[in-house]
């Protein structure tokens, strides 16, 4: 088995091993991960955070050893806190990093980092404000960063960097937590899921207070929530249709 590790930015991580093919997810810098399959010029990957797959270019991650694998997945998560910010290398050249970055592996890749960090899990009133660090942020199918994000995303990035773990997937996040019966149980941070005519869960976001929803659509927007799903009232129409709440904290 071999291992890998991030040393830039926002890695996009591919269906199949093309530049041509579907971005499925995104690998920001510090991320590690175990290399499954490797060929010439893609490695096909499972990252350590929440064992998603895909296809990575070789030439946008470094090796990393067995046993230092296992030392960064022992460490507690050191995150950046800054939505843009720099890690500079040993002849003083930057590399951006985005919101939500790991920083465990810093002295492994011979970088420093002068920006503000989070660390360790925080209280759940904290999930909303970390939330509109993401407001407006465009849409992006795949995406993991202010600069494009998509719903689940934006979910699993906001629990993230308050100290929790959630799946790559709205589909897989649903799996997640204790569902609740009606919106009157929840409570900001929550989470709400929302299915197409199938019944496949396709979209998640975050629950306000006062029957607001925070989620990313287009955007990283506000909407009304109530009992039929998501009510957008510049279209003014429900745009998503409700499955389940779910507490996860």
């Amino acid at each position: 088995m071999q291992y890998g590790i991030c040393n830039l930015s926002i890695v996009p991580l591919r269906f199949e091993p093309s530049d041509k093919t579907e971005l499925v997810s995104q690998v920001l810098y510090g991320d590690y991960f175990k290399v499954l399959e490797q060929r010439k010029s893609w490695s096909k990957i499972r990252l350590a955070f929440d064992s998603y797959e895909g296809w990575v270019d070789n030439k946008q991650y470094v090796e990393i050893t067995e046993e230092q694998y296992h030392v960064l997945d022992q460490k507690t998560p050191i995150l950046s806190n800054d939505l843009i910010e720099f890690v500079e290398d040993k002849d003083q050249q930057l590399y951006p990093v985005t919101l939500g970055a790991s920083l465990n592996g810093l002295q492994l890749l011979e970088h420093t980092f002068d920006g503000t960090t989070t660390t360790g899990i925080n209280a759940k009133e904290h999930i909303i404000k970390t939330a509109f660090s993401f407001l407006n942020a465009p849409y992006l199918w795949g995406g993991k960063t202010p600069l494009g994000i998509d719903c689940s995303g934006f979910t699993q990035m906001v629990y993230k960097l308050n100290g929790y773990n959630l799946l790559r997937d709205a589909s897989q996040q649903a799996s997640q937590g204790e569902a609740l019966s009606f919106i009157e149980e929840s409570e900001p941070g929550d989470l709400a899921f929302f299915d197409n005519s199938e019944g496949v869960i396709i979209h998640v976001g975050i629950i306000m207070e006062d029957n607001y929803i925070i989620h990313a659509h287009g955007k990283v927007r506000i909407d009304r929530l109530d009992h039929s799903g998501i009510y957008n009232a510049d279209k003014r129409m429900h745009t998503h249709k409700l499955r389940v709440i779910k507490k996860i904290i």
